[in-house]
Order: structure tokens, then C-alpha cells, then sequence
């Protein structure tokens, strides 16, 4: 039986098909960059669920469980959906390892340096640490977190 499905274009001649373009026409393609954002977060996200199922050992190096990691993870997108897997990871260690001599660092404050466009020097720079303490703690992570994907 046809409910109608597949005719709207054809009742209402046409006008249907020109309704899909409206919302992006009139804002200017505002609604399309929405979208965008979205559909990158999603591909983000998919690239940390097969990290996770490629490399287990990376959430018992942060002493977390893979899905509070990824839940963590699907938050900060929510807020910045450029944000890689690799740098969720790296803040979240940088900040167990440096929340004890600097409280201000914290994963938070981290993620926020880098969705202004910071670098994750700069901003652990701009959170207290010296350039040669940032860059140590920053190498220290990264072998913690290369030890971790083994």
C-alpha cells in the first residue's frame, strides 16, 4: 500500500524538494556549519572508539575504565569538536601529573587552552609552568601514553 511516500514531490509540485535547501539558505549557511560540526565530533569520536579497541592498555595507563575515558571524551566534543582523541588523552595525564605541584592545572583548564587554539605548551605555559617544565611534562606524558598503547 502507498501512503504517499516518495510523492510529496509530485502532490505539491516541487515545492517539497526546495524546502531541503531553505534552512541553509536562510541562515546563510549557518545551519550547514552545524552540521559540520557534528559530523566531525562523530568521525572524532569513531577514531577514539578504534583506538581504544586497537590499543586497551591506554585507559589503565589514565586509571580509568575505556568507558568513562570515552564518555570524557564525547563531552569535550560537545564543547570542542576539533578536539583529537590524542590530545583528551594528553591533557587527562598531563593533568594527573601535574594537579598535585599545580593545582590550576586540571583537564579542564587544559581543554580550554586548546579550544581557543593554544598549543599544549602555550597553554600549560599560560596555566603557571615554565617553557622547560611544560615541554618536560609534556614528554613525560607522551611516553607514558606510548607505554600504554603497547
Amino acid at each position: 500500500m502507498d501512503r504517499g511516500l516518495g510523492t510529496a514531490s509530485t502532490r505539491s509540485n516541487g515545492r517539497s524538494d526546495t524546502g531541503l535547501g531553505t534552512a541553509s539558505d536562510r541562515s546563510n549557511g549557518r545551519s550547514d556549519e552545524g552540521l559540520n560540526r557534528a559530523r566531525l565530533a562523530s568521525d572524532n569520536l569513531n577514531r577514539a572508539d578504534q583506538d581504544l579497541r586497537d590499543h586497551p592498555g591506554i585507559a589503565n595507563t589514565l586509571h580509568v575504565n575505556a568507558n568513562d575515558l570515552r564518555a570524557g571524551y564525547q563531552a569535550a566534543l560537545a564543547i570542542n569538536p576539533n578536539l583529537k582523541f590524542g590530545q583528551y588523552v594528553a591533557a587527562t595525564r598531563l593533568a594527573q601529573n601535574l594537579g598535585t605541584r599545580f593545582p590550576n592545572v586540571t583537564r579542564d583548564e587544559i581543554l580550554a587552552g586548546l579550544a581557543s587554539g593554544d598549543s599544549l605548551g602555550k597553554t600549560l605555559q599560560n596555566l603557571g609552568l615554565s617553557s622547560q617544565e611544560a615541554n618536560a611534562a609534556k614528554k613525560q606524558a607522551e611516553r607514558e601514553i606510548k607505554q600504554g598503547r603497547r
